[in-house]
């Protein structure tokens, strides 16, 4: 247990009044675990094991049901991304007009591997299920910016939208 404790000790106190202010906020902590997580997310990044056991007992909620709707939506992430998270659609339509040359592409481009922070910090590259946007196919979204009917030379101008320029998402 007192690893647990150690490790609660590491998250950002700030950013964890931040995340109780929110909790406060709500009417019905218990049935807002999504956007709670959401906010969590929003506010450290990504959702780490001890950042889950503190949502879990903020909201009395047990660990593993907090744990695995973290590991069940794709949206959230265990572990630290690159300022731009770039996620491409594998769904059904957007794999058959050529998303998989797509990501294959985006990784090229930054020479990284999916789920990995490109050397810059700026990227990070996921695949996903499925978007909702098939008849945009295929797409990525760079954040909340969604991307349609993208090819390979595409990629690279997207990507440049996010190099070095602040204010692009």
């Amino acid at each position: 247990m007192s690893n647990v404790n150690l490790n609660m000790n590491e998250l950002d106190q700030e950013k964890l009044r931040e995340l109780d202010g929110y909790i406060e906020k709500l009417e019905d902590p218990k049935g807002s675990l999504i956007n709670v997580l959401h906010r969590a997310q929003h506010i450290f990044g990504y959702i780490p094991h001890n950042l889950q056991l503190y949502v879990s007992r903020q909201l009395g909620l047990d660990a593993a049901r907090v744990s695995g709707v973290v590991s069940f939506y794709s949206y959230f992430s265990e572990k630290p991304t690159g300022k731009n998270v770039i996620s491409v659609c594998m769904g059904t339509a957007c794999y058959v007009k050529g998303a998989e040359k797509v990501l294959k592409k985006c990784l090229e481009v930054l020479d990284v591997k999916k789920n990995e922070i490109s050397k810059d910090g700026l990227f990070t590259i996921r695949d996903v299920r499925c978007i909702g946007a098939c008849g945009l196919a295929p797409v990525l979204t760079v954040g909340e910016k969604v991307y349609g009917h993208v090819s390979e030379d595409m990629v690279e101008d997207i990507l440049n939208k996010y190099r070095g320029d602040e204010n692009a998402n």
